[in-house]
């Protein structure tokens, strides 16, 4: 097993990268973005290329995601796996921090030496002004390539979070190949929503603040085959 848990991806879109991968609904909002694995895997390449060229950041080095379940999360998360980082969930002093425009307030307990905040448009609009202190990092991301293959070693985090990604995927009953629609307010643990899926080599369909009458009609239209939780 790759203890570089990003590899997850390259290997479920190998056999169709153009198939979609991952959907992001927002019933709130009524946001819908659909990503194919080969548009995720340019976003998540030109984040693990800010982290490596940019930032001179690898294995060794830290990630604070203070971000909700969203397609750009997954970037960020699947972005700083790539380039060998380790995300941490403990306030403390991390190498770069992303943050959602409504929780920079919370990086004060994670001093970091590069803050990048997410307005998460469902466009992926830059922001209109960063915070201070931080850059945007839809802005910055998409200066950088769309390819990224060094896959450095993540070590042993890396082989424990991809074997609890493994073991997840089997207690969810996640099965290969499957179209999962996920209520992210439920299970808002990446683990489940994305490392479990893409472990399994099944596609996602998120939805965050789910409306109960829309459901029915979400799993026909995108022709779901499992539903979680």
């Amino acid at each position: 097993m790759a203890d570089n848990i990003a590899r997850v991806l390259a290997d479920t879109i190998a056999a169709d990268p153009a198939r979609p991968l991952l959907t992001w609904y927002d019933d709130a909002t009524g946001e819908r973005t659909e990503l194919s694995g080969a548009t995720l895997a340019n976003w998540v390449a030109k984040t693990a290329n800010l982290l490596v060229d940019e930032l001179g950041l690898g294995p060794g080095d830290t990630a604070a995601v203070l971000l909700p379940p969203h397609w750009q999360t997954a970037a960020v998360l699947l972005g700083c796996w790539s380039a060998g980082l380790t995300v941490t969930d403990q306030p403390g002093d991390v190498d770069v921090l992303f943050a959602a425009v409504d929780r920079v307030a919370e990086a004060e307990a994670w001093p970091a030496g590069d803050r990048y905040a997410l307005a998460l448009h469902p466009f992926a609009l830059p922001l209109r002004e960063a915070p201070a202190g931080f850059a945007d990092y839809v802005t910055e991301v998409r200066a950088h390539g769309d390819h990224f293959g060094a896959y450095p070693s993540g070590g042993p985090t890396h082989a424990a979070l991809r074997a609890r990604a493994t073991a997840r995927a089997t207690d969810l009953g996640i099965t290969p190949g499957g179209r999962l629609l996920i209520d992210v307010d439920a299970l808002p643990d990446p683990v489940d929503w994305l490392l479990a899926p893409l472990t399994a080599r099944a596609s996602l369909v998120l939805t965050a603040h789910p409306d109960p009458a829309r459901l029915p009609t979400r799993r026909s239209t995108e022709r779901t085959t499992h539903t979680l939780p």
